[in-house]
């Protein structure tokens, strides 16, 4: 079990809260609005009142050495600054940042955040890879310009096995596992003699525009 601390309780923050909690890991929930912490308090481990930029207050309420915090302060970027430095000073191994632009995430990660996260993005991506008419089905995005996928098998791939279609030597990207649609049956590292199948899709890695040139052929 790990300890995480959310600073922000918006939806973003609050979701995130309650899945780590849901999960296992002890979390605590800080925001300055009380009527945030009392919707948050029954599916976490504490809730708080507090200025989550205050270091003081935060190693109060038990900050201090937390395996990974998250801050959701919205568009203050001030307080996301001054959070994430609070947090780095108690000794909190990974902070993870919400980010509304470009621009936050670069003075975040200056600053040392672990990870920006940038939501409206990410899901404006995913739903334009699925307007375009691509093949990609899901988009995780792993940082700047990276991300996992999953893209339903090609129609000249079907019948053909990973070693012949060389897609790190064509695209540079990485299949990770494969996920037969039918049987709903995920294969980590599969085996590159296998012959893939129309039902299947692979799970890749790489870069976004690899990617993209990997779903578009």
């Amino acid at each position: 079990m790990k300890r995480f601390v959310v600073i922000g309780l918006g939806n973003f923050g609050s979701s995130v809260a309650e899945a780590l909690h849901a999960q296992g890991h002890e979390v605590i929930a800080v925001d300055p609005r009380e009527e945030a912490v009392d919707k948050i308090a029954p599916y976490v481990t504490r809730a708080a009142v507090a200025d989550g930029r205050n270091l003081q207050a935060l190693e109060r309420i038990g900050a201090k050495g937390a395996d990974g915090g998250i801050v959701s302060t919205g568009d203050d970027i001030t307080a996301s600054i001054l959070a994430t430095m609070a947090l780095r000073d108690l000794g909190v191994k990974d902070v993870y940042v919400k980010v509304v632009s470009r621009d936050h995430a670069r003075v975040m990660e200056r600053i040392g955040a672990t990870e920006t996260v940038f939501p409206e993005r990410d899901s404006a991506l995913w739903l334009a890879s699925r307007l375009s008419g691509s093949d990609i089905l899901n988009y995780v995005r792993l940082g700047n310009g990276f991300s996992v996928q999953e893209m339903a098998v090609r129609e000249e791939w079907v019948g053909k096995t990973l070693r012949e279609l060389e897609l790190r030597q064509k695209y540079g990207i990485t299949v990770i596992a494969l996920h037969d649609i039918l049987q709903d049956k995920m294969v980590a590292t599969p085996d590159p003699d296998v012959t893939l199948k129309g039902s299947e899709t692979l799970v890749v890695a790489g870069r976004d525009e690899d990617l993209a040139r990997a779903g578009e052929g």
